[in-house]
This record gives C-alpha cells, sequence and structure tokens, in this order.
C-alpha cells in the first residue's frame, strides 16, 4: 500500500513506484468501466524520428485501460502526417491524429481567428488546447493524462501511476501532477525548475508576503513536469498559455477552478531522462532562454490576477532577490551532488542564473509594455458559447483527416 502525507496544501502520493505494475493495471481496467481515460500526446514531426517515441508507442501498445490516445501533430505536411498514421497505426487501442496544419483544422482555426478565439502563437499550448477540445467533444474519455513524446526512459508503469489517484471511483481528486527526479546519466538536471522557478517563488514571496497562490506552486515538487492527469470536465473551464508557460498556467487554472484538497501530486518514477532544451544564451527564440521568458510572463499574469501590482522598480527589485537566492542554491545543489556521486557544473550553473535573472528583467518589460495582451487561449465553454458547433464539426474535420484519402495540399 502506498503512503501518503498532507502537506497543507494539496495531496503529495509517494512510493506508488514499489507496487507491482501488474496490480496497478488490473486496478485500472476496473476504474475504466466507470470513468474511460483517454491519453493526449503533444508532439512535432520531428519527434518521430527521435529515439524517444518509438518506444513510447511500443509501451502503449501494452496498455489495457487506455480508451484512447489523441495525438497533436505539429510541423507536419501531407506526406509527413501520412507517415504519422502509419507510425501510430500499432496502436491497438481507438486513436486520432489530429494534424493541426492540415487544411481541414486551419479552416477551423480561421474561423476561430475570425471570432478573436483562436490561440495567438504557435506552441505546446496551442497544441494541448485543441487536443483538449477534441476530447470534449468526441466524449470517449472521462479522465485524461498528458504526457511529452520526447520521455528516453519512459515505461507505461509511469501512465498508470499518473492516472490512478484521478481514475480511482473512491477519490475525488480532480487533477493529479506527475513528479519524478531530475538526474539522469549521473548528473543533476532540471534547471529551469531548480535555478529558476524555485528561488523566484521564493523571491516573490519575500517581497509581497505568503500569498495563497504564491504557496501552492511551491508546494509542487516539480512544477514544470510536463505529466498530468485530470477530470474531462476540467478541461472545458480552464485558460492556458499557448507558449513555454503551459505547465504554470495549468497549475493556475485548477488552483483557481478547485479546492487544493481536490488536487494531488504523485511520483512517477524513479528515473526520467528526456530530450535536453540547450540553454540558447545567443538566442531569445529558443531553449532555456525562450522557456525562461514564457514562465516568468505567465507567472506575472497570473500574480496580476491575484492582486499583485508590478512596477518597473519592482522588477529590479525581484531580479536582485532571486539572484542572491539562486546563488545560495546553487552552492547547496553543489553539495547534494557531491554527497551523491553526480555531476554539476557550477561555473554553467552561475551562468545559467544569470541569463534567468536578465530574462525576468525582460519579461518584466514585455508585462509592462503591452497591457492590453491576450496571453491566454480562451477557454472551450467560451469557444462553445460562441460557435456552438465547432467541436462537433473538429472531431469531424479529425475524422476525415485519419480516413483513407488524404487530400492534397501544399507543403507548410
Amino acid at each position: 500500500m502506498s503512503d501518503f502525507h498532507q502537506n497543507g496544501i494539496i495531496t503529495d502520493f509517494h512510493n506508488l513506484t514499489r507496487r507491482p505494475l501488474a496490480a496497478l493495471e488490473e486496478e485500472l481496467v476496473a476504474f475504466s468501466a466507470r470513468r474511460p481515460m483517454s491519453l493526449i500526446l503533444p508532439s512535432l514531426y520531428a519527434e518521430l524520428e527521435g529515439p524517444a517515441l518509438a518506444h513510447i508507442v511500443e509501451e502503449l501498445r501494452r496498455v489495457p485501460y487506455l480508451a484512447e490516445v489523441v495525438i497533436g501533430l505539429d510541423r507536419a505536411d501531407r506526406d509527413q502526417f501520412l507517415q504519422a498514421r502509419e507510425f501510430f497505426a500499432r496502436l491497438p487501442q481507438h486513436h486520432r491524429i489530429l494534424w493541426n496544419d492540415g487544411p481541414r483544422l486551419r479552416a477551423l482555426d480561421a474561423e476561430l481567428e475570425a471570432q478573436g478565439l483562436a490561440p495567438q502563437q504557435p506552441g505546446k499550448g496551442r497544441n494541448v488546447w485543441y487536443c483538449a477540445g477534441y476530447v470534449q467533444a468526441a466524449g470517449r474519455g472521462r479522465v485524461v493524462a498528458l504526457h511529452d513524446c520526447d520521455i528516453l526512459t519512459y515505461d507505461r508503469g509511469l501512465l498508470a501511476r499518473l492516472f490512478y489517484p484521478v481514475a480511482h471511483p473512491h477519490f475525488n481528486y480532480e487533477f493529479c501532477k506527475g513528479y519524478y527526479p531530475r538526474i539522469a546519466e549521473g548528473r543533476l538536471n532540471g534547471r529551469v525548475s531548480r535555478l529558476m522557478v524555485t528561488p523566484l517563488l521564493r523571491a516573490l514571496k519575500q517581497m509581497h508576503g505568503p500569498l495563497p497562490y504564491l504557496e501552492y506552486l511551491d508546494s509542487y515538487r516539480y512544477a514544470l513536469s510536463g505529466e498530468f492527469s485530470m477530470r474531462s470536465e476540467v478541461l472545458d473551464g480552464i485558460r492556458i498559455p499557448a507558449d513555454w508557460g503551459l505547465e504554470v498556467g495549468v497549475l493556475s487554472e485548477v488552483h483557481r477552478n478547485y479546492s487544493t484538497k481536490r488536487l494531488c501530486q504523485v511520483d512517477l518514477a524513479d528515473a526520467y531522462d528526456h530530450k535536453h532544451q540547450p540553454v540558447s544564451a545567443e538566442d531569445a527564440s529558443g531553449g532555456l532562454n525562450r522557456m525562461s521568458l514564457d514562465i516568468a510572463k505567465a507567472l506575472y499574469r497570473k500574480l496580476a490576477t491575484q492582486g499583485v501590482t508590478f512596477s518597473a522598480e519592482g522588477f529590479r527589485t525581484l531580479k536582485a532577490t532571486y539572484y542572491r537566492l539562486a546563488l545560495d542554491l546553487i552552492e547547496a545543489y553543489d553539495h547534494d551532488a557531491v554527497m551523491n556521486g553526480l555531476g554539476l557544473d557550477r561555473h554553467a550553473e552561475e551562468q545559467a542564473v544569470e541569463l534567468f535573472a536578465a530574462n525576468l528583467l525582460e519579461a518584466g518589460s514585455a508585462f509592462l509594455d503591452n497591457p492590453g495582451e491576450r496571453p491566454f487561449i480562451p477557454s472551450w465553454n467560451r469557444v462553445r458559447a460562441a460557435i456552438p458547433d465547432l467541436p462537433e464539426r473538429m472531431v469531424q474535420a479529425v475524422e476525415r483527416d485519419n480516413a483513407a484519402v488524404e487530400p492534397s495540399v501544399t507543403k507548410v
């Protein structure tokens, strides 16, 4: 039996990794009769050619409780979409691919744009948002999970542990966030979480006091993990960013809509590794550089909805406070790595902190300079209010895309 404790903010499940996978899957099969389960996989076409996704699909083939798998496919022309259909055809579960660059879904996106409801930029958030709308409209799943497609150490036990708290018929959790240690190949990873998000939240608490929202975010052991599950109705009312702020945005929305007694986090794996993003210090449009900017902006926007007032002077103070806290944490991480026989490059860690500190100011300037920005994608509740039949037409478009014959289109 797994043990857990209540930390005062959210329920924290530990040691599910100790339970035999066969026992977990047997229970989930029973749970699925009452709460059918859907899995969303947001993917770039390039990930089909990478080392992780083929293994993920092989693992998913052996999952006995899934009602459907929904793949959001970005940056794919017609030939690549057809290759993706063949790639995922081995899945025995009901599965559909959302060809986001195809003419049918592009036409629906243009219709949403005309109403001011379309995502304003490409990215993981946009991909997930369309998949969420499809899952809701198709109505096959009552519990929905999402995980990334670049997990090199994936095994299907991760998915079972992610689904379990939300799928259990006697639990009342609406949302579950996955946790795993960021250690791989003898190194301490997870730089954005360790070196930016943790000290940034602590700096904000130091400046603005122990706000419930900040205490809530700081209670997640890995707030930036790309793995979470939820009841399907949660998807209706959340407004998420289209960019790298997706994870912070989702956590913020479930905090706004639900009691913390209905939220939890769970250990997913003892080891986890995925494609590592470069720092991209010279390129603000990519890597950890872009990620840190998007996360900071998402956090500022959400804090503004909590009544926090920002100013240029305040952002300069935040940068200084963050920088000191982050450097103190590097010292602790270095000692932790030495004690556990792990590698950690202190010079690279401090360079990352310097970049993140600069980006806190950059994100603050963007926040102050563009107060009319519409940063969040509208909820699907609003879409249905404006265009009632669009979700159903999206299901029809996806069905036609996944049929045997496809229209020819120009390459994207």
